[in-house]
């Protein structure tokens, strides 16, 4: 007998199924770690393993090099988070709006900047703009672009959120006799953030990450920082081995915010 296809889509998956899944996971872990194995040898025989390129990092020198460009990472990635999640909100209103002068020039924009790569808009920031007079500092040259490309993807995450709440609670606020601004911040917007939270966490993430084109502006990040480490030590597997496991850390450190941000309250 088959089976309907909302249970086969959202049910518990069937023992069968949960025994071919732990297969998959397994045979992936292992290619994996084949894979990993491979590339340690490799970077072992090109001698970026040898000791010398790793003595430096027991000087407190270094890891208080690479603090400053974490502190200016997480600076830029905080200050455009802020921003990117703000405008996200009034993009969102504006989208939702009943005017049409006030929905067209929101939809415009977002998808002006949802298309335009952050590269780019950081481009514009650092070559243009002191053209006709307008000059950044470094920080705003990385933080503004990756805040205003940010901020169109994640006006469209709320809309999917907002979209996703049940119809039936904005009519039962309407019949209480709410407005619409009452509706919307106090009733649906709430509601929605519970769905759009692993979006919205995906999202910083990439934040963080965009953060490493600094080296554009010559903006003091981790990234920035760990070039100039390798420029005068001429350890590339190491350094890059160790941000890279900052980012993970860092990242780990947002997923974990998220979920206790995300927990049921009682």
């Amino acid at each position: 007998m088959s089976r309907p296809l909302d249970d086969i889509l959202f049910g518990a998956p069937s023992l069968r199924a949960q025994a071919v899944l732990r297969t998959m996971n397994w045979t992936a872990a292992a290619v994996l770690l084949v894979l990993a194995a491979g590339v340690a040898l490799q970077f072992h025989a090109a001698g970026q393993l040898d000791a010398r390129f790793w003595e430096f990092f027991a000087w407190p020198t270094t890891w208080s090099f690479l603090a400053r460009g974490l502190l200016g990472t997480m600076a830029s990635a905080a200050m455009a988070a802020v921003i990117a999640l703000t405008l996200g909100l009034v993009l969102l209103v504006g989208r939702l709006a009943r005017w049409r002068l006030l929905r067209w020039p929101s939809v415009a924009v977002i998808e002006f900047l949802r298309g335009t790569p952050t590269l780019l808009l950081i481009y514009v920031c650092f070559l243009v703009l002191p053209q006709v007079g307008i000059k950044l500092s470094t920080y705003w040259m990385l933080t503004l672009p990756i805040a205003l490309s940010t901020a169109a993807v994640v006006a469209e995450v709320y809309r999917a959120g907002v979209l996703a709440v049940p119809r039936g609670q904005t009519e039962a606020a309407r019949s209480l006799g709410m407005t619409g601004a009452q509706v919307f911040f106090s009733i649906v917007f709430p509601q929605a953030l519970r769905y759009i939270v692993p979006a919205l966490v995906a999202q910083l993430v990439i934040v963080v990450k965009d953060t490493t084109f600094g080296y554009v502006v010559t903006y003091g990040e981790l990234m920035q920082n760990a070039k100039v480490l390798i420029a005068n030590y001429h350890s590339l597997v190491p350094v890059y081995l160790i941000v890279a496991l900052l980012y993970c850390l860092v990242n780990y450190a947002i997923s974990r915010a998220s979920r206790w941000l995300g927990r049921p309250m009682h």
